[in-house]
């Protein structure tokens, strides 16, 4: 017995030991297989300071840049840099903020190939800070951009710009880049050579075309682009660009749905404007193969120049009268745009649109935000408008000037009837807010 008792206990020792130095084993394995999945602490590091770089404004990101090295290879990592905007002014003559000439040349040296999402804002009016933006434009032959945005806050800046300096400059962009798929340049001197080198080189990547007030521009260009960038989707130009040959266009089979087209109809000087008009078997086609669009239109006209608008069914979906507009328009409106979602009008004049509202709620289904600035309505008229429309007004913005108190509503009571009919609480504005 006591024999068989010491061999059990040296058999229980021996276990012991082996359950103990497996057990040494695995945690050697397990501390190996932990170290052998950890992070690079350095990597990490740099991805942690990466990412608070990206929230950063530039003039602090580049403060921060001079801590250490590491830090500073992290301001010129390429992920920092694909998304840029120059803000250009004259120091001399504006104390608003402007890109320093030094880290423009830094950026041009080391970071163009990694531009991709661009614009250049011009916040004075001077020549010079439009010269230093085509100046830049000039030099970007590496890039290979995606978006390019050109914005004058103080006009006229690119328009006081030498024509055949001003195309040089944007025609490095469109050969260089050749995945270009929004372009914004609003107020240019671009012309029609211009845009068929665009179309030459980004034809099949193009989906955004801004370009408002570019008198250079012929009917001929914009359908050259029409025709050739069949994933157009989004498009903004002057009325005078606009034909029936245009939709037709944008409404072959071959383009896609186009989701976005905005046309702003300006006049400077009363009577001396001619306004075309754009047959209804366009406009039908038009929205036939592109039944879900926003037509968006903005009228700068004097009254005397509306005649060639609303005489027919036209497709539009937000209207924007930037003067003054006559009763007979408004009322063609209400017959002429069953599609319309918003309506702002900023003037009318002082004989009450009672009638015209009335119509525009009977006859446009989807209205769903209206504004009315220097006009008059009874009470009474507004209270049965909105009650026409109902819950799917989700703006309604009217100045309190507008209501004309009558013989069933005055202004105190006028918010709450309105209300009631809106589902929810509204006062009239005491100015306005688009």
């Amino acid at each position: 017995m006591k024999r068989g008792r010491k061999t059990n206990e040296a058999n229980n020792s021996s276990s012991g030991e082996t359950a103990e130095k497996e057990s040494k084993r695995h945690k050697v394995t397990e501390k190996k297989t932990i170290v052998a999945q950890s992070p690079d602490w350095a990597n990490l590091l740099q991805d942690v300071i990466l990412q608070v770089f990206q929230y950063l404004p530039l003039l602090d990101r580049a403060h921060a840049s001079q801590v250490c090295r590491s830090w500073n290879q992290v301001f010129h990592m390429p992920d920092l840099w694909r998304c840029f905007e120059f803000e250009l002014n004259q120091p001399a003559t504006s104390n608003l903020r402007t890109t320093h000439p030094e880290l423009i040349k830094q950026i041009i040296k080391r970071h163009s190939n990694h531009l991709q999402y661009v614009s250049f804002k011009v916040v004075d009016s001077s020549k010079e800070s439009a010269e230093a933006a085509c100046d830049i434009l000039s030099q970007l032959v590496n890039c290979s951009l995606k978006t390019l945005g050109l914005i004058s806050t103080a006009r006229p800046s690119f328009m006081d710009l030498p024509k055949s300096h001003f195309i040089s400059a944007l025609t490095v962009v469109f050969v260089n880049s050749k995945s270009l798929s929004s372009l914004k340049i609003d107020d240019t001197p671009v012309d029609d050579p211009s845009l068929k080198v665009l179309v030459a080189n980004n034809s099949d990547t193009l989906k955004l075309l801004k370009m408002s007030s570019c008198p250079h521009v012929s009917p001929a260009g914009i359908l050259c682009v029409a025709d050739q960038c069949h994933g157009l989707r989004e498009l903004a130009l002057n009325y005078h660009l606009l034909s029936d040959e245009l939709l037709l266009a944008l409404s072959s089979e071959k383009h896609v749905r186009l989701e976005h087209l905005r046309i702003d109809v300006v006049s400077e000087n009363p009577g001396q404007t001619q306004f075309h008009t754009i047959q209804k078997s366009s406009w039908d086609a038009f929205i036939k193969h592109s039944p879900k669009v926003n037509l968006v239109m903005y009228f700068f006209l004097y009254e005397e120049e509306f005649d060639p608008f609303f005489r027919y069914e036209i497709p539009v979906t937000h209207l924007y009268f930037g003067r003054s507009v006559s009763k007979d328009v408004l009322g063609r409106v209400g017959m002429t745009c069953p599609r319309l979602v918003e309506l702002v009008v900023c003037a009318n004049g002082l004989r009450p649109l009672d009638e015209e509202l009335i119509c525009i709620a009977e006859r446009c289904k989807y209205l769903s935000a209206v504004g009315l600035g220097e006009c008059e309505v009874s009470c009474s008229a507004f209270v049965e408008f909105v009650k026409m429309c109902g819950g799917r007004l989700s703006q309604l913005s009217i100045m309190e000037e507008v209501l004309i108190p009558d013989q069933k509503y005055n202004l105190e009571q006028i918010h709450w009837e309105v209300s009631k009919h809106l589902g929810r609480v509204w006062f009239p504005d005491m100015m306005p807010t688009w």
